[in-house]
């Protein structure tokens, strides 16, 4: 059975994992929240980069997947390269969707709903730059939104009021009302994706790279060969510290398909 481990800095991983169980049913996943770093959308670039290759190098050598998915944003733009270069397997990164929204967009104006280090890094104006030179893209970086989603994973009930605030970034701006499509480039997002929806106009197209990194992560499987071969194994979450909210996280992590909790604190 392959072996699939996807890391994020909370639990927003959770919104890949649900893409890659839809492509591939029968996968095991080892789903890591770096809890003692969250988060990483207030983290300094050299603090992630010092941290992420070794923190997913140890993780690697204990649980031994066949492909690593970094399902954060901030983490892909700011490390990716070099946690290939400190892994021996496959990693797939999670980068925002502005390809596609640029494709998708008729009015020319695209929304970019992320934290606030990847609205802004040299990673993502230069993603703009290469497929959507010619789209007006309303940025907006909010880490609090990130807090609202964890916040429901675990059975809080979300705040409209603080969630349309956070909305009206992108409707407020001069342009916003043209703004037809909207992309989530934090994987904390899609979790709220429901009440995001409900508060913007049913005309804003909302889109995610969660189903293009299960395509990627899957095809990387096939290519490397780990269709197959492995012993089943549980489905675990893990988190580099403590979790107080556990007991209300876990109705969330058991619905998708989570088997047990572990800590990991050797790093």
């Amino acid at each position: 059975m392959a072996h699939v481990l996807i890391f994020d800095s909370g639990v927003g991983g959770l919104s890949v994992l649900a893409e890659i169980r839809k492509a591939a049913p029968d996968t095991r996943t080892t789903l890591v929240a770096d809890n003692d770093f969250f988060p990483y959308g207030n983290r300094t670039e050299p603090e992630l980069i010092g941290r992420l290759p070794n923190l997913l190098a140890k993780l690697c050598e204990r649980h031994l997947p066949d492909v690593v998915v970094v399902a954060c944003n901030t983490a892909s733009t700011v490390a990716l390269e070099e946690i290939r270069l400190a892994l021996g397997v496959p990693v797939v990164g999670t980068v925002p969707a502005i390809k596609p929204a640029a494709l998708k967009t008729e009015t020319g104006v695209i929304g970019l709903l992320g934290t606030p280090g990847t609205v802004e890094r040299q990673y993502t104006e230069e993603l703009i730059a290469d497929y959507a030179p010619d789209v007006h893209v309303i940025r907006h970086g909010s880490s609090e939104l990130v807090e609202m989603a964890e916040r429901k994973l675990r059975g809080e009930q979300l705040n409209f009021t603080d969630l349309k605030r956070v909305l009206s970034k992108l409707t407020n701006d001069l342009r916003g009302h043209e703004m037809d499509t909207l992309v989530l480039a934090c994987t904390h997002f899609p979790l709220v994706r429901e009440e995001i929806a409900y508060l913007l106009s049913p005309d804003i197209t909302i889109i995610d790279s969660g189903e293009a990194v299960a395509r990627r992560t899957i095809n990387r499987l096939n290519l490397s060969g780990a269709s197959g071969g492995h012993q089943a194994g549980d489905n675990i979450a893990v988190f580099t510290a403590e979790e107080e909210g556990l007991a209300g996280l876990e109705p969330a992590l058991v619905a998708h398909g989570i088997d047990r909790v572990e800590y990991f604190q050797d790093y």
